[in-house]
């Protein structure tokens, strides 16, 4: 007998061509009690991912396949299946199966127990890259301050949104989401499950290092304006200091007239202050720039190919 619940799996497909289909076959063996739906966003993979995609779509009808026209990244790409997601609850899963679709169970019974809007997965020892690893921690670190994260929670990319909570986060139409960002903006009803984390068996980790730079930058730029406020107390803080060190300066020459300034301080000085100017010259460049691409109407995502 079928659960009543709608289930959509949505799926952002990056070179994911070997593991897609057995991904797929999976989380339809596991969720077989639940009306399904997959979602498969191809984000303009350099491999057979398209045709691998087009084939299931064609196999199965509860698989939709969405192809965009190039590589818009993992947020931009989940967004947009999210647009195309009709299950009460909406679990998102990478495509290179170190998140069993076994584990959307423990998701699900979550959700239904507690009651949550957001449910995210976390580890008791992840396996990923350890460039990706020290990426998480530090992502983990800045969300904590930048976007009022509970200390506690792990923003995984693997999680579960109740449908409401998708309605409501897919009306940002700018073109540098943080899916995570959207969540903590919108609800504070998020609890989190442990779950197994499997070793990549297939193909490397797709983030680099200047995806995950890019990452970071999107968070501080597009959901905080903490880093302004920050650039705002440290140029107090240097100007205060600048001033007690004038001070200090002026009475050292009052009581020694014959004291010789030295250039070495004086050159210290301008290339510190030089430095932090144009750091915080960068961070408005930053904000400006990502506000001028939004009015300029930079796309979110452009879809070359469609199959419902």
């Amino acid at each position: 007998m079928k659960n009543s619940r709608k289930i959509s799996i949505c799926i952002p497909v990056y070179n994911g061509a070997k593991t897609i289909q057995n991904l797929v076959h999976e989380v339809r063996e596991k969720l077989n009690f639940y009306e399904l739906e997959v979602i498969l966003v191809n984000d303009g993979s350099k491999d057979d991912s398209e045709s691998v995609c087009i084939e299931l779509s064609q196999k199965y009808d509860f698989i939709k396949f969405i192809a965009l026209r190039k590589n818009f990244g993992e947020h931009n790409a989940v967004l947009c299946g999210l647009n195309y997601a009709s299950g009460d609850y909406v679990v998102i899963i990478d495509d290179d199966f170190q998140n069993p679709p076994s584990e959307i169970l423990k998701l699900i019974e979550k959700a239904e127990c507690d009651d949550c809007d957001v449910v995210y997965s976390k580890y008791s020892k992840k396996k990923h890259h350890w460039l990706r690893n020290i990426g998480s921690k530090f992502n983990d670190m800045v969300a904590t301050w930048l976007l009022d994260k509970p200390k506690g929670l792990y923003l995984s990319s693997f999680k579960l949104i109740n449908k409401e909570v998708v309605a409501e986060i897919i009306k940002y139409k700018g073109p540098f989401p943080y899916i995570d960002g959207l969540l903590l903006r919108v609800t504070d009803n998020i609890q989190s499950v442990t779950v197994e984390h499997s070793k990549r068996e297939v193909g490397e980790s797709n983030y680099t290092l200047g995806k995950l730079i890019s990452l970071w930058l999107n968070m501080f730029v597009n959901f905080s304006i903490k880093p302004l406020r920050l650039a705002l107390v440290s140029g107090l803080i240097i100007s205060l200091l600048s001033l007690i060190v004038g001070i200090f300066f002026i009475f050292e020459k009052l009581a020694n007239p014959q004291l010789s300034v030295g250039w070495t301080s004086l050159m210290v000085s301008i290339l510190f202050l030089s430095g932090v100017q144009l750091m915080f010259m960068g961070l408005l460049g930053e904000y400006l720039g990502k506000q001028y691409l939004d009015q300029n109407k930079t796309p979110l995502s452009v879809i070359k190919k469609e199959y419902l």
